[in-house]
C-alpha cells in the first residue's frame, strides 16, 4: 500500500530536489535548458557514450527511492539522430532487485532472472528487419507510462514491491518523473474511454503538456502505455493459457514491439511484450474502430473519419414528436429501418398518405421506402419489463418528487420504477445509451442525453411520458445535466470534438407550453469537471468540482462565468461529487474526493470551512479491521453494523490513503456517502458518528437521498441498484444487471424462469413474474457459453468455453453431473421437449448426445465433424422439433443444414443452402435455424443473404421464402407455437412478422436496445416474448394467441392450452345482461384523515426482499366460441345438454351448460376410471403462484424400518420448528374450539396457541400440499404428492378429537391443488393440479369416490356454495365453472355451466374465489383484480383493482373481504354495499367499496383463515412464517417462524438454555431452548452470489450456486471462554469470511477472512481462545477471536473439503504428546487427522492419521458417502466414525490401541451422526429420510420416520434429554427417554451384535 505522501501522485524531480544534486547525482553533459514547446525548464542529457552522461536518483546505489506507486510516468523527448537509454531498478516483494531497461539501442527483447531489456522503436521508415534506429528529426515529447506491477508479473511472474532507483542516460530531454497509483489518460477523450470501458482519470495539470488552442493533444505529443491494456487484462491468466497479450495501436504513436525470439525463460515462451498506444483521433458521428496506421512512419497521416454524414441517422433538432407509440411502452415502426443505426420512429419514419402500398418491404441507404401494410393490433407488442441498469455509466439514478419511484437509465431506455409495487414505465426514443439524466424540482420535466456523438438531448413530460423537445447538443458528448429547482434552467457539461470541457445553459421555461429549449450560454473551460450542480436557492448560481479544483459559476447577461475556490493544500485532490446544503441559512457546499476527503465550502466567502477524511483502520499485524476505542487525537469511532470499521479524522493528519468516495447526497439533517469499498454510510451533518451503513457487492458509484430524507438510493459499478430504508434499517434491492452484453437465453415454463448467459462470464436465473434475480452462477475457472433448461425438471444445463457441460439442480442448489466430452468451446445446447435427450456442440465440430430423463444425465454418443466449425455465433445453433423427433444444426459446413434423428443421430436430411439462390454470384450460408409447429413440420433457416427460407423438414423442399428480411444477417429467429408470429432480430431492432400471410407478410419494427440483439424467444405462455442484448426486455404480445395445430408443440408437455378469437366470437352482452358498462377501474382508498389508515404496517424480514411469485400479469384472454374447442381440449367423453334440458347434442357453446355423465363403481367406464385413470399429456404450469409445486428432493423414502413397540420407544417427537411456506391453504383454525393446525414437510402439526404444546400426525410419505377442516371441526383432510413408494397422491382423513387417521384415499396422479368440504360436511371435493387436471367428489361417511371428471384446462381453486351443498364452483383461465350435483339412486351426475369472463373485466385468469352474501361470488385474478358475480344470473356486474399482483387468497364474511397476493400485501375491504350494487346492474359502480386496512408481510400470501367477524386471523407466507393478524389494532404478530432454505448446523449454549442455527439464506438464528422461540437473528445482506460447497445425500461436497451469502457452519463458545454473559457464536460463510457474534449484546464483534474458499467446518478450542476453521479446499486455520489474527494454517487435507472439526479438553500425555487440547479434522475423501495442541504456546502436533478407501463405484455410482467422525463423550480417546470404509457401518477407533475396536453395521450409509453426552446413545441420520437411535451398550436400534427429506443433521443437546434433527429447512425436536446410562436397556428382542475387530 502506497504511503500517503505519494498519493495521488508524486513529482520525483521536485521531491528529490533535482538541480541541487544533494539527493540525486549527475554525470557528464547534463544541462538545464528552456524548451520552447513546453515553455518550461527541462534537463538535456547528451553525449556520445550513454553510460557516461546521465541523471541518477537517488544519489548512491546503496540508497533507495522507496516509491511504491504502480505507474511511473516519464516525460521526455529523444534527441534527433541519437540513441538513449533508461534504466529502472525495481524491487520485488521478496526484496529481489530487477533491472528494467528501455533503449533505442536494443534490437529485441532480452530477459534474465534479474534484467529485462525492451527495444524502443522511434525511427521513421525503419524496416522491420532493422528495428534499432535513432530518433527522427521531428521526435516529439512523449509521456511514457510504465505499469511496473504488470511488467514484473507478465515477464517474470514476480510481484512488484517498490521503485529503487532510476538512471536517465543520454541522449534525451526530460521534464520530470512522476509516480502514482492512478492510471492517467491524457491520450483519449472521456467519451472514448467510457465506450472502451476503461477507467478514466484526467492527467493532473502539473503533468499536462500545453496544447495550442484548437489543436489536438495528439498532434503535438505521444502517449505510450506499457504493457498495454490487453496484456494487463491477460496478465493473471497468462500463467495458465500462455497466450501472448495482444497489442492495440491507435493513432500515430511509437512502438515497443520486439520480433519473435527464442526466450530462455520458460514462462516467457509465447509471451511477447505488448503496448497500448493512443494517437490522434478525429471527431466522428458514430463510434467505430480507429483505423490502423503505419507504426514506423513518424509522419504518416491518419485518414479522416469525418466523412459525409447520413442525415437519416440524425434527427432534426426541431423534430416534432407525433407518433403515439413513441411515448408509450412500445416504440415501433411499420417497416425496417437502416441497418447502420436503428433510430426512433419520429426520427426517421415519414408518414405516407393512406392507401399507398408497396409491393414488398424495402429500405436502402440511398432511398427510404416504407411499407404501409401491417397487421392488427398495431402495435402488437408492448414493453412490459426491463432487466438491467446503467449501460453508459452506473451514475444516474434519481428519486421522484414524492419519493415513491426511482428514475434510472437502462442503456437506451429510461425506466421509472415504483419502489413499492415494482411497476415499471418507460421513456423510449433514445437510440444510444443514455449518458445523463436530470429531473426538475416539481417533478414535471425530465431531461436526458445520449452518448452517441453528437449528443442528443430530449426533454420529456414526466407525467405523460411524451417527448416535448428534441434537440442536438452543440457539444460532442454530454456527460452531466442539472435542473434548477423551478425547472426554467437546464445546465449541461460535456466535451467538444477537441476534448475540451464545455458548459452550457438552456432556458426551458417555454418547453411545456409548446415552445423549445433556448441555448442561453455556452463557455469553454480548461478545468476538469466531474460534477456540476445548479443551486436550489438561486438558478443563476452553480458549482462544479473536478481534478484539483472547485469552481463557483454564475449566469449573468447571457454569459457563464466562474471563479475558483482557494483550497490551499487540498488543491491537488481529485474531487468526484458535490451537493448543496439543504438548509437555507447554511450556505454550505459539500464536496467529496477520491482520497476520502469531504470538504465543507462556504460558497458566499469562497473559502474552505472544514475538511474531513474517511480512513480505513486495521490492527497492526492483524488480518482484519478492529473497532477502535475512544481516545485522544480527535478520533471518532463510527457504527460498524457488520462491516469494516471506518474512522473520520482531521484531514490535516497524513494517516495514509483514504477510502475513495465516489458520490454524496445531502438532506436536511444527514449526508449519505458512497465509496469504492462498497459501503453507503449515512452521517449526521456534523459527521460525529455513522447512523447507518450498507455493504454492497461492488464499488458504490452513486447515492441519492429521497426528498423526505428517509431513503438512500445507491448504485454500484456491478450493476446493482437499491435503497436503504432509514426508519426500518432495511436494504431493498431494486435492480440487478449483467455488466456486459447478454449472449443467449433459455426459458422454463413450469416455474416461469429465465436464464441468461453474458459476456461478463456469469449465468443468471431470473423470475419472469417479478423480474428479480434468483441465481447468479459464476466460476473464476470457467467461462459459460450456452444454456438450456430441462423441460420437465428443475435442472439447468450450461456449456463452458473449456468444453465442459454441467447439469445444475435449481432445487437442491447443486451440481448434478459434469461431462467433458468436447475439445473446443461449447457453442450450442438443446434439450428435447419431452425431456429425454440433451444435445451439445462445440467449436471443433463435435456433437454429443446425453440421456437426461433421470436425475444424472449420462453420455450416449459423441460424434466428430458433425457441426460447422466456422458457423456464425448464434443461440440457435441446435434446435429440436416440437415432437422431440428431429434435431437440426448447421454442419458439417456453414453451407449445409443437417437434420438427424434425436434418438439415434442418424442423418435424415441434408440441405445445401448455398444452391438455393441460383442467380446469386456468391455462396449463401446458414446463420440461424428454427423449427415450426410439427404439423406441417417446417424448418426456418436464416441465411447470410438476409433471407429466411422455410423448408419442409421431411423432404427438404423450399416451401416459401422471405427475402429482404434484414439488411444484415439475422442471428436469431423464433416462431410462435401457433405459427402466427415470426420474430427476427438483427442489429438493434426486433421485427414481428405476420407469418400466415403468404404473399407479402407485414411486419412491425421495435427498437429500444442500444446494442445488437443477440437472441429473441417467446415466453413459455406464448403471450410474451423476450429479447436480449445490452439488457433483457420482456414484451407483452397484445394480439390474442391462436390455437396450436393438432399435434403441434402446443399439445406437448409444457404448453398451456390456447384459444383463438375469430369473427364468430360472441360479443359482450348488452347492459341488461350486466357485462357492459362495468364500474370504474380504481377503488377509492381512505383519505389521509381517515382513521382506517392508522393500522400498523408489518415490515418484511431481513433478506426477504420481494415476494415469491411465479405469476405473470397478463391481459384479458379471449375465450374461443368454436363448438369444437372443448372437444379438442378434453380427452374424455362429454355429454352436452341444451339449456332447455331436452335432448343430447354433440356440440355446445360456452355460456351454456355442458357436463360429464358419471356413475359410481357399479359398471362401465366409471369403474375403469376409478382404478385406472385415462392418461393425458400434462399441462405446463399455469402463470399463477396459486399452484403448489413440491420442493425437489434427491432423497428416497426408506421401504422398511425397525419400529419398536410404544412402551419402549426412546424418542418422542416433542416439537417441530418451522412452517411449510411452499404449501397452499395449509393452515386451519377454528376459533370456537381453539383447534389450530398447519403443515411442516410431511407432518401435520396441531398446536395449542395458548401453551405452545404440539401434537404431530405422521403418515404422509411426501410434502403436504394443502389442508381442509370440516365445518364442525371433527374431520381434517390433508393431501400429499406422489412418491417413489406410491404412484398416486395420498389424501388422509383424520379424526380431530382422537388424532388418528380414519381413511386413506388415493386418486390423483401428481398433486392435489385444493380440498373443500360441503356445508353439511357430507362431501369432500379434491382438485388435482395442472398436471392432473381432475376433480373428484368423495363421500365423507364412506370415503367412496362418487364422481370424477377430467378438466379441459387447469383449475386454480374450488369452493362449495355455503348455502347449497349441491353446488360448487371452480375458477381457471378465462372463465368460472359451476357444477351442480344431481344424484338419482346410485347414479351421480355433475351438471356443468361455464361462464366466460367479460373482456371489460380485464381479469385474464381467475386464481381464487370465495362466496359472499347470497348470491355473490368473489373471484381474484392474476392481474390483481377482484370481480363479483351474481350466481343466479350468471353474470359479472362489478370489478375493481384490488392489488398490483396476483390474488391468491380471498376470504369473505358478512360485509368484509380479505385479499392476499404475491406482492406480500394483505388487505381488508368493506363490501357491505355490494349487494345493493347488484341490483343496479350496468349502473353499478365500485365507489362504495373501500379498503379499510392493509398489511405488508414477509412473503407472498399462500394461506389465510379468519374469525367470522374478520377481526382476527392467521396468515401464512412463502417465507415460512405464520402471522396472527388483528385488524382492530392493525397489527401482525409472528406465531411460527423457521428457515426457508436448508439448515446447515445446530449448536447449543454450554448452559443448555439456548440453541442456534445457520442456513443457506445467510442467517444465524438464536432460539430459546425452553420455549423454542426465536430470540435473535443475524442476517448477512446484499452479498455477492457465487459458488459454494454443499453436502449431497450419500455424497461428498459439491459445488452449488448460492444466492445471498450462505452460512455453512456454526460454533458456540465453550464455558471456559469467559463469563456466561460473554457468550459468542462463530459462523463461517461461503465467501471465506468468519464472523463472531455476541449473543448478549446482539452485535457482531469480529469479521475476518482466514480463508479464500468457503468455510465448511468451524470449532472453538477447549479454552475458547482459538477458533479452528476448515474450508472446501482442505485448509485448516487457527485464529484468535480476540485479535482476529490467523496464526497457524494446516494443509494436510488439501484437495478435499473439510467436513468435520471437533475439539475436546483432554490431557494428551497418555497419547504421547503435550497439550491439553485434543482436536480432529475430517475431509470428504475419508481422511481423518487427530492433533494435540497447546495453543498458548503455539504448539500443534499430529497424533494419528486415518485413511480408508471409498465405496466402490458399483455401490455408489454418483459420489462417495460423507466422512463423519466425533469424540466419544464417555471415552475421550475413542473416535466414532461413519463413512470410513467401503461398508455402511459405524466404527470405533481407539487412539491408545491405534486400531478399530468395535463396529456397528448400518442399513445405509450415514449422512449425519451425533453421540449423546449422557447415556451411551448414538443418533444417525440417513438419506432415506430415516433417523436411527443406537444404544451402544446393548446394541439395540430404533428407527424413526417423519422427515420430508434426507436427515442432513442430528445433534444431541448438552443435557442429553433432547435430540435435534434437520431435513432441509425443517427442524424436529425429539425428547430422549431414559437418557441416563444406568437405566434399563431398550426392551427385549434379538438385536444385531457388534463385530469386534
Amino acid at each position: 500500500m502506497a504511503k500517503a505522501w505519494q498519493h495521488p501522485f508524486l513529482n520525483v524531480f521536485r521531491h528529490f530536489k533535482v538541480g541541487e544534486w544533494k539527493r540525486s547525482t549527475k554525470e557528464g553533459d547534463v544541462t538545464p535548458v528552456t524548451d520552447k514547446t513546453l515553455k518550461c525548464t527541462v534537463y538535456r542529457i547528451r553525449g556520445s557514450v550513454s553510460a557516461g552522461n546521465y541523471i541518477q536518483l537517488p544519489q548512491t546505489s546503496t540508497q533507495s527511492l522507496g516509491l511504491t506507486g504502480r505507474y511511473l510516468y516519464v516525460l521526455f523527448r529523444p534527441l534527433p539522430s541519437k540513441h538513449f537509454v533508461i534504466h529502472l531498478d525495481v524491487a520485488t516483494e521478496d526484496s529481489q532487485v530487477i533491472r528494467v531497461s528501455f533503449s533505442s539501442l536494443f534490437r529485441e527483447l532480452k530477459s534474465t532472472a534479474t534484467w529485462l531489456q525492451f527495444p524502443f522503436i522511434c525511427e521513421a521508415g525503419t524496416s522491420r528487419k532493422d528495428l534499432a534506429g535513432v530518433a527522427p528529426s521531428g521526435a516529439r515529447w512523449t509521456c511514457l507510462q510504465l505499469d511496473l506491477q504488470d511488467v514484473l508479473l507478465v515477464y517474470l511472474n514476480r510481484r512488484y514491491g517498490h521503485l529503487k532507483s532510476v538512471r536517465l542516460c543520454a541522449n534525451l530531454l526530460v521534464k520530470s518523473l512522476y509516480t502514482s497509483d492512478l492510471c492517467f489518460e491524457p491520450a483519449v477523450t472521456v467519451a472514448e474511454a467510457r465506450r472502451a470501458k476503461l477507467p478514466v482519470t484526467p492527467v493532473p495539470r502539473e503533468m499536462a503538456f500545453p496544447v495550442p488552442k484548437g489543436d489536438s493533444w495528439h498532434e503535438h505529443y505521444v502517449h505510450i502505455r506499457f504493457p498495454s491494456v490487453g496484456s494487463r487484462a491477460s496478465s493473471e491468466p497468462a500463467r495458465k493459457s500462455r497466450s501472448p497479450p495482444e497489442a492495440v495501436f491507435r493513432g500515430r504513436v511509437r512502438e515497443l514491439v520486439p520480433p519473435p525470439v527464442a526466450f530462455s525463460n520458460p514462462f516467457l515462451d509465447g509471451v511477447s511484450p505488448a503496448v497500448q498506444m493512443f494517437g490522434p483521433t478525429a471527431a466522428r458521428p458514430v463510434p467505430r474502430p480507429l483505423p490502423e496506421v503505419s507504426l514506423f512512419c513518424e509522419h504518416s497521416e491518419v485518414p479522416s473519419m469525418n466523412g459525409p454524414r447520413d442525415r437519416s441517422q440524425e434527427p432534426s433538432a426541431r423534430a416534432e414528436v407525433t407518433d403515439k407509440h413513441t411515448a408509450g411502452n412500445g416504440v415501433h415502426t411499420a417497416a425496417p429501418e437502416s441497418a447502420v443505426v436503428p433510430v426512433a420512429l419520429e426520427d426517421v419514419a415519414p408518414r405516407q398518405p393512406p392507401g399507398r402500398k408497396q409491393s414488398r418491404p424495402e429500405m436502402t441507404l440511398g432511398e427510404t421506402v416504407f411499407e404501409q401494410r401491417s397487421f392488427l393490433p398495431d402495435p402488437i407488442l408492448k414493453l412490459k419489463g426491463v432487466i438491467g441498469f446503467g449501460g453508459h455509466s452506473t451514475k444516474w439514478a434519481l428519486w421522484t418528487k414524492d419519493g415513491a419511484a426511482v428514475v434510472y437509465p437502462c442503456h437506451a431506455v429510461i425506466v421509472v420504477l415504483h419502489v413499492d409495487t415494482r411497476e415499471q414505465r418507460f421513456f423510449l426514443g433514445h437510440t444510444d445509451k443514455v449518458s445523463a439524466l436530470a429531473l426538475d424540482g416539481s417533478g414535471s420535466l425530465l431531461a436526458s442525453a445520449q452518448a452517441r456523438p453528437p449528443s442528443m438531448l430530449r426533454l420529456w413530460d414526466f407525467q405523460t411520458g411524451g417527448c416535448l423537445s428534441l434537440l442536438r447538443s452543440p457539444v460532442h458528448a454530454l456527460c452531466s445535466l442539472s435542473f434548477s429547482s423551478n425547472g426554467v434552467l437546464l445546465c449541461g457539461v460535456g466535451k467538444d470534438s477537441h476534448g475540451r470541457t464545455v458548459v452550457l445553459a438552456w432556458g426551458t421555461e417555454q418547453v411545456g407550453r409548446g415552445g423549445e429549449a433556448v441555448l442561453l450560454a455556452k463557455t469553454h473551460t480548461g478545468v476538469d469537471i466531474q460534477a456540476f450542480k445548479v443551486a436550489f436557492f438561486d438558478e443563476t448560481r452553480m458549482a462544479s468540482c473536478g481534478q484539483g479544483g472547485i469552481r463557483l459559476w454564475r449566469l449573468r447577461g447571457g454569459e457563464l462565468r466562474s471563479c475558483p475556490v482557494d483550497l490551499g493544500e487540498h488543491r491537488v485532490l481529485e474531487l468526484t461529487d458535490l451537493a448543496f446544503g439543504q438548509a437555507q441559512d447554511s450556505h454550505t457546499l459539500y464536496v467529496c474526493g477520491r482520497s476520502g476527503h469531504i470538504l465543507e465550502i462556504d460558497h458566499r466567502r469562497r473559502a474552505v470551512r472544514r475538511v474531513r477524511r474517511l480512513l480505513p483502520t486495521q490492527t497492526p499485524g492483524g488480518h482484519s479491521s478492529q473497532k477502535q476505542p475512544f481516545g485522544a487525537g480527535g478520533w471518532v469511532p463510527c457504527c460498524v453494523g457488520g462491516a469494516v470499521p471506518m474512522l473520520w479524522a482531521d484531514a490535516a493528519h497524513p494517516l495514509g490513503p483514504g477510502i475513495s468516495i465516489s458520490s454524496l447526497s445531502v438532506s436536511q439533517t444527514t449526508c449519505a456517502v458512497g465509496s469504492d469499498d462498497g459501503y453507503v454510510r449515512l452521517w449526521p451533518l456534523d459527521f460525529s458518528s455513522v447512523l447507518l451503513e450498507a455493504e454492497h457487492e461492488g464499488p458504490v458509484s452513486w447515492v441519492c437521498v429521497s426528498p423526505d430524507g428517509l431513503r438512500v438510493l445507491s448504485a454500484t459499478l456491478s450493476g446493482h441498484l437499491g435503497f436503504l430504508d432509514v426508519p426500518s434499517r432495511e436494504y431493498n434491492t431494486l435492480a440487478r444487471s449483467h455488466t456486459a452484453p447478454v449472449l443467449a437465453l433459455a426459458t422454463e415454463g413450469s416455474r416461469g424462469q429465465l436464464a441468461t448467459v453474458s459476456q461478463d462470464d456469469t449465468v443468471r436465473v431470473w423470475d419472469l413474474a417479478t423480474l428479480q434475480q434468483l441465481y447468479d452462477l459464476r466460476s473464476p475457472e470457467e467461462t459459460p457459453r450456452a444454456i438450456a433448461f430441462h423441460p420437465t425438471r428443475p435442472v439447468l444445463f450450461c456449456g463452458f468455453a473449456s468444453g465442459a457441460v454441467c447439469s445444475f439442480s435449481l432445487e437442491a442448489a447443486g451440481v448434478l453431473v459434469r461431462h467433458r466430452r468436447h475439445q473446443g468451446a461449447v457453442t450450442g445446447l438443446a434439450a428435447s421437449p419431452d425431456g429425454s435427450f440433451l444435445f451439445s456442440s462445440c467449436s471443433q465440430g463435435t456433437l454429443a448426445q446425453y440421456h437426461c430423463s433421470t436425475t444424472r444425465c449420462r453420455v450416449l454418443r459423441v460424434t466428430a465433424n458433425m457441426v460447422c466449425r466456422d458457423a456464425h455465433p448464434t443461440p440457435n445453433a441446435l434446435v429440436v422439433s416440437g415432437d422431440s423427433r428431429l434435431l437440426a444444426f448447421v454442419g458439417p459446413s456453414k453451407y449445409v443444414v443437417t437434420i438427424v434423428s434425436t434418438a439415434s443421430l442418424e442423418e435424415l436430411l441434408r440441405v445445401d443452402v448455398s444452391a438455393l439462390e441460383l442467380a446469386s454470384s456468391r455462396l449463401d450460408s446458414a446463420v440461424a435455424i428454427c423449427f415450426g409447429p410439427v404439423p406441417p413440420g417446417h424448418l426456418l433457416v436464416s441465411t447470410s443473404s438476409h433471407t429466411v427460407v422455410v423448408l419442409d423438414a421431411a423432404s427438404g423442399r423450399v416451401v416459401r421464402e422471405l427475402s429482404g428480411v434484414h439488411s444484415v444477417a439475422c442471428p436469431s429467429l423464433a416462431l410462435s407455437r401457433d405459427a402466427r408470429f415470426l420474430l427476427t432480430a438483427t442489429d438493434r431492432v426486433i421485427r414481428v412478422w405476420d407469418y400466415p400471410a403468404k404473399a407479402s407478410p407485414g411486419c412491425q419494427v421495435y427498437i429500444g436496445h442500444s446494442e445488437p440483439v443477440r437472441a429473441v424467444a417467446f415466453a413459455p405462455g406464448q403471450r410474451q416474448l423476450l429479447s436480449v442484448a445490452d439488457a433483457i426486455f420482456l414484451w407483452d404480445v397484445l394480439g390474442a394467441p391462436g390455437r396450436s395445430p393438432s399435434g403441434s408443440a402446443g399439445d406437448s408437455p409444457g404448453a398451456p392450452p390456447t384459444c383463438e378469437a375469430g369473427p364468430g366470437a360472441r360479443q359482450p352482452e348488452d347492459t341488461e345482461a350486466g357485462t357492459g358498462g362495468l364500474p370504474r377501474q380504481q377503488v377509492p382508498v381512505p383519505s389521509q384523515a381517515s382513521p382506517l389508515q392508522l393500522g400498523a404496517r408489518a415490515g418484511p424480514l431481513k433478506g426477504a426482499d420481494g415476494a415469491f411469485s411465479t405469476s405473470d400479469e397478463e391481459g384479458p384472454s379471449q375465450e374461443s366460441h368454436n363448438p369444437e374447442g372443448l372437444h379438442q381440449a378434453s380427452s374424455l367423453p362429454m355429454l352436452v345438454k341444451e339449456a332447455s334440458g331436452a335432448g343430447d347434442g354433440a356440440q355446445g357453446a360456452p355460456g351454456g351448460t355442458w357436463g360429464f355423465s358419471m356413475h359410481p363403481h357399479s359398471c362401465g367406464w366409471a369403474t375403469a376410471r376409478s382404478t385406472t385413470k385415462a392418461q393425458a399429456r400434462p399441462s405446463a404450469r399455469p402463470d399463477c403462484y396459486r399452484h403448489f409445486t413440491a420442493r425437489y428432493k434427491a432423497s428416497s423414502l426408506v421401504k422398511s424400518a425397525s419400529v419398536p413397540s410404544a412402551r419402549v420407544e426412546r424418542l418422542l417427537l416433542k416439537a417441530v420448528v418451522g412452517y411449510n411456506g411452499n404449501g397452499r391453504a395449509n393452515v386451519v383454525w377454528k376459533p370456537d374450539t381453539g383447534f389450530f393446525a398447519y403443515t411442516c414437510g410431511c407432518l401435520v402439526v396441531v398446536e395449542d396457541l395458548h401453551s405452545g404444546a404440539q401434537r404431530h400426525w405422521l403418515g404422509h410419505p411426501e410434502e403436504i400440499s394443502t389442508l381442509a377442516l370440516s365445518h364442525n371441526a371433527q374431520i381434517l383432510a390433508s393431501a400429499s404428492g406422489c412418491s417413489s413408494t406410491a404412484s398416486r397422491c395420498q389424501i388422509r382423513i383424520w379424526d380431530v378429537p382422537g388424532g388418528s387417521c380414519r381413511h386413506l384415499l388415493s386418486y390423483h396422479d401428481t398433486a392435489v391443488q385444493a380440498l373443500a368440504f360441503s356445508p353439511d360436511d357430507a362431501l369432500l371435493v379434491t382438485l388435482g393440479d395442472y398436471g392432473d387436471r381432475t376433480l373428484a367428489l368423495w363421500s365423507v361417511a364412506t370415503c367412496e369416490l362418487l364422481s370424477s371428471v377430467r378438466l379441459p384446462e387447469p383449475a386454480h381453486g374450488v369452493a362449495f356454495n355455503p348455502r347449497d351443498a349441491r353446488e360448487l364452483t371452480c375458477v381457471g383461465q378465462g372463465a368460472i365453472t359451476s357444477w351442480l350435483l344431481q344424484q338419482r339412486g346410485a347414479d351421480v351426475t355433475l351438471q356443468v355451466h361455464r361462464e366466460p369472463i367479460p373482456e371489460e373485466v380485464g381479469a385474464g385468469e381467475l386464481t381464487s374465489l370465495c362466496y359472499g352474501a347470497a348470491p355473490l361470488l368473489y373471484c381474484g385474478s392474476n392481474a390483481g383484480r377482484v370481480c363479483v358475480w351474481d350466481t343466479r344470473a350468471g353474470r359479472c356486474f362489478l370489478a375493481w383493482e384490488a392489488d398490483d399482483g396476483e390474488i391468491g387468497v380471498l376470504l369473505c364474511s358478512g360485509a368484509r373481504l380479505v385479499s392476499g397476493s404475491n406482492t406480500r400485501r394483505l388487505r381488508l375491504w368493506a363490501v357491505g354495499a355490494v349487494p345493493e350494487l347488484r341490483r343496479k346492474g350496468a349502473r353499478a359502480r365500485s365507489s362504495s367499496v373501500f379498503m379499510e386496512h392493509e398489511l405488508t408481510l414477509d412473503g407472498a400470501i399462500v394461506s389465510a383463515v379468519f374469525h367470522d367477524s374478520m377481526d382476527m386471523g392467521v396468515v401464512g407466507t412463502t417465507a415460512g412464517t405464520l402471522w396472527y393478524v388483528g385488524w382492530a389494532e392493525g397489527t401482525s404478530t409472528r406465531l411460527i417462524s423457521g428457515h426457508r432454505s436448508k439448515v446447515n448446523e445446530v449448536v447449543f449454549s454450554p448452559s443448555a438454555s439456548h440453541w442456534a442455527t445457520c442456513s443457506d439464506d445467510g442467517s444465524v438464528r438464536v432460539w430459546s431452548l425452553a420455549g423454542m422461540e426465536l430470540l435473535t437473528q443475524f442476517q448477512v445482506l446484499n452479498q455477492p452470489w457465487g459458488w459454494a460447497p454443499v453436502l449431497h445425500p450419500q455424497g461428498s461436497a459439491g459445488v452449488s450456486p448460492l444466492g445471498p451469502q450462505s452460512c455453512l457452519c456454526l460454533a458456540w463458545s465453550p464455558p471456559s471462554c469467559g463469563r456466561p454473559e460473554e457468550q459468542q457464536v462463530a459462523a463461517g460463510y461461503s465467501d471465506g469470511t468468519l464472523r463472531v457474534f455476541s449473543v448478549s449484546q446482539i452485535a457482531m464483534e469480529l469479521k475476518m477472512r482466514p480463508h479464500r474458499a468457503a468455510l465448511t467446518a468451524i470449532a472453538f478450542s477447549a479454552d475458547g481462545q482459538t477458533i479452528l476453521s476448515g474450508d472446501k479446499d482442505g485448509l485448516v486455520a487457527a485464529s484468535r477471536p480476540r485479535t482476529g489474527m490467523t496464526f497457524h494454517v494446516l494443509s494436510d487435507h488439501r484437495g478435499a473439503p473439510i467436513s468435520t472439526i471437533q475439539s475436546t479438553n483432554k490431557e494428551c500425555g497418555d497419547l504421547g504428546a503435550e497439550g491439553a487440547d485434543l482436536w480432529l479434522a475430517a475431509s470428504s475423501d475419508q481422511r481423518i487427522s487427530v492433533w494435540a495442541s497447546d495453543w498458548p504456546r503455539g504448539r500443534c502436533e499430529l497424533l494419528d492419521w486415518l485413511s480408508c478407501p471409498s465405496p466402490t463405484l458399483t455401490e455408489f455410482p454418483s459420489r462417495p458417502p460423507p466422512c463423519l467422525v466425533a469424540f466419544c463423550p464417555w471415552d475421550g480417546a475413542l473416535l466414532a466414525c461413519a463413512g470410513l470404509g467401503v461398508h455402511p457401518e459405524v466404527v470405533f477407533y481407539s487412539l491408545h490401541q491405534k486400531q478399530v475396536v468395535e463396529k456397528i453395521p448400518l442399513p445405509f450409509f450415514a449422512v449425519s451422526l451425533s453421540l449423546s453426552p449422557g447415556a451411551h446413545l448414538m443418533a444417525i441420520g440417513f438419506a432415506e429420510r430415516m433417523l436411527r437411535l443406537v444404544d451402544c451398550e446393548s446394541g439395540a436400534v430404533q428407527d424413526f420416520a417423519g422427515h420430508d427429506d434426507w436427515v442432513q443433521l442430528c445433534r444431541f443437546a448438552p443435557s442429553a434429554q433432547l435430540l435435534f434433527s434437520a431435513a432441509h429447512s425443517e427442524i424436529l425436536v425429539w425428547e430422549v427417554s431414559g437418557h441416563l446410562a444406568t437405566e434399563e436397556s431398550l426392551g427385549s428382542g434379538s438385536w444385531p451384535p457388534w463385530r469386534r475387530s
